[in-house]
């Protein structure tokens, strides 16, 4: 079975996580699968919204970490980075459902969703400083904006996870409903959306994007650069061999 489920229906597609089984980490194929989806989607004349979303018990627990480093990306071609483009650049109302643990991308995806609905169980967390690594997803841009600087700060070098009242203090998410309800929630959104006209939807958001979106681009950029470098440096290597073992790494010398 596919792991990321694609279903289409009256304008909206829906991107739908489904790998229950390691609490929909994201791998190579499937950011293929994500990054090709989204961009059809964006010139689609038939797509008028995209809705991700995951299962009322976990959104995504972020990268899969052994394949991450199997499968080390190579390039701005690589699928993961061809998903942020994509959903950096989508043109359309782009939404999110988010219930349970979002992990790294599971959280950073979302700064790049038009409309987000999370469930009370939802749990957000960004922590790349304590995998010996850097924020991806042009969120070292967008947290600082969007929750301001001592609130991002806290998020980004803590990295300890924040809760769904939290989230919607700070402006990540839209509304908080029961975790059965946030999937269903999305899609009436999306429906809403997709019955209005097009041409509008499209040159709002992008009045509303205004300039950012080039920053963005350059910033996902740069961390990439970033990201990849800190992937070979000690701090990362013992922090993912910590993991792997179900340890603490031990960071003391590094």
């Amino acid at each position: 079975m596919s792991e990321i489920l694609s279903h289409h229906d009256a304008g909206v597609l829906t991107l739908t996580f489904n790998r229950l089984d390691r609490k929909n980490s994201i791998n190579a194929s499937m950011y293929d699968a994500l990054a090709s989806a989204i961009e059809a989607a964006a010139s689609d004349p038939q797509t008028r919204v995209v809705v991700i979303q995951g299962h009322e018990t976990v959104f995504s627990a972020g990268n899969d970490l052994q394949d991450f480093l199997a499968n080390k990306p190579q390039g701005m071609d690589a699928p993961v980075f061809r998903f942020l483009k994509g959903i950096a650049t989508f043109p359309k109302p782009l939404l999110a459902a988010v219930c349970g643990p979002a992990v790294g991308i599971g959280t950073t995806m979302l700064m790049h969703c038009d409309l987000v609905y999370a469930g009370d169980n939802a749990a957000f967390s960004m922590p790349f400083v304590n995998l010996g690594l850097c924020p991806e997803a042009a969120s070292s841009l967008l947290a600082p904006r969007l929750f301001g600087y001592q609130r991002a700060a806290e998020a980004l070098l803590l990295g300890e996870p924040f809760f769904a009242e939290a989230a919607l203090e700070v402006g990540l998410v839209n509304r908080i409903v029961p975790p059965s309800e946030a999937n269903g929630l999305a899609q009436a959104q999306a429906r809403k959306l997709a019955v209005k006209p097009l041409a509008s939807l499209i040159e709002t958001k992008r009045l509303m994007k205004g300039a950012q979106q080039e920053e963005v681009l350059k910033r996902i950029g740069e961390e990439a650069a970033s990201f990849g470098r800190m992937l070979g440096e000690p701090a990362a290597r013992e922090a993912m061999t910590a993991f792997m073992e179900k340890r603490y790494p031990d960071f003391s010398r590094l």
